[in-house]
């Protein structure tokens, strides 16, 4: 599955649901194995909260919560994936010490290093021994893959061997921070255009749902898949659920937007006439001036939002506070900004 090697590779929590006997746990020991990446393996129904919350004991007068041996591994390691295998045979109490584990790579007073992964896998919970729904707050710091297995590829498993799943032409390590910036702009785009989708808390037991930590997920996802729809889909869907995420993929399907770097050569370049796409235009021109660094750059880019200013000024007071924030050392407010005195200080940036 292309979508769970790049979700291990642009470090994104993501979680496999799948039938029991499937194979979920041997295709993740393989692409660790393929990555070069140690895999710990920890199974929440043989583990108390305190293996992830820290088990307190005293050490020089003082409360420590000392982490397990896994969780030290991985520290000594320096990198790694840590593998929540059978996610929902864990109690309500254990899937709850595991929120900081999977968000913020804390396991009791221990710091697990940044490039550690976490990847889960469950089986439903009406096909798990024991089981239990998965908590919406958990649910909500992982991207959701469906693990499915053809026939077919069973057989020629047993034929010529198991692969590892592989990336097929993708490269995460290509993708540049400028990259992440672009997509992140593109989303805030469209949840301006969509305002009500930027939260929608579950009523019950769930899979993927929509909050500012899931579109973030989302983001950084379309920056690793580069011209993959498919792998783009699955992970945008199984990051904020089916009905948001094919909304902003119908809608990023639909954009066609120009060019940054033509847009600030060209200073009669047509821009969108659509308020949103406007937005995602000059979210990608801010992202490729933070990319490029160059005080001739920053400074052409505020011609651009003189334009946009004359039709959209709140669109161009956005992207007036984001520009001023990624003001070269060395540049020079270009004449073009004396017009634009209203609105740089209805966008806080004057006094």
């Amino acid at each position: 599955m292309n979508a769970l090697s790049v979700a291990v590779s642009a470090n994104l929590p993501v979680l496999l649901w799948g039938a029991p006997g499937t194979g979920k746990t041997s295709a993740v020991l393989a692409l660790g194995e393929r990555l070069g990446l140690p895999v710990e393996v920890v199974v929440g129904s043989i583990r108390e909260p305190s293996d992830f919350a820290g088990l307190p004991v005293l050490r020089d007068g003082r409360t420590w919560f000392a982490p397990p041996r896994w969780a030290e591994r991985l520290a000594e390691s320096g990198t790694g994936i840590l593998f929540l295998d059978e996610l929902t045979t864990a109690p309500p109490a254990v899937q709850a010490a595991m929120l900081r584990v999977v968000l913020e790579r804390a396991v009791g007073d221990l710091t697990l290093p940044a490039s550690v992964r976490v990847v889960a896998a469950a089986n439903p919970p009406e096909q798990a021994a024991d089981g239990w729904d998965l908590s919406a707050p958990l649910a909500n710091r992982l991207i959701h893959l469906d693990w499915t297995v053809s026939a077919a590829s069973v057989a020629d498993g047993f034929t010529a061997g198991f692969p590892p799943p592989s990336l097929d032409g993708l490269d995460p390590a290509a993708v540049r921070p400028a990259d992440v910036s672009r997509s992140r702009a593109l989303v805030g785009a469209f949840l301006r255009v969509r305002p009500e989708l930027v939260l929608s808390v579950p009523d019950g037991p769930s899979r993927a749902w929509p909050s500012p930590r899931t579109w973030e997920l989302a983001a950084t996802a379309l920056a690793y898949t580069g011209s993959s729809e498919a792998v783009r889909a699955e992970l945008v869907v199984g990051a904020v659920g089916e009905a948001a995420g094919f909304e902003l993929l119908s809608w990023l399907r639909d954009l066609d937007l120009p060019d940054p770097e033509t847009l600030l050569s060209d200073p009669t370049a047509p821009l969108p006439e659509r308020v949103d796409r406007v937005h995602a235009v000059l979210g990608s021109v801010v992202a490729h001036v933070a990319a490029d660094g160059s005080a001739d750059t920053w400074q052409r880019a505020w011609t651009l939002i003189a334009r946009v200013a004359r039709h959209t000024p709140d669109v161009a007071a956005t992207a007036a506070r984001s520009l001023a924030a990624r003001r070269p050392r060395d540049a020079v407010l270009p004449g073009t900004v004396l017009h634009l005195t209203p609105i740089l200080r209805s966008a806080g940036l004057l006094p």
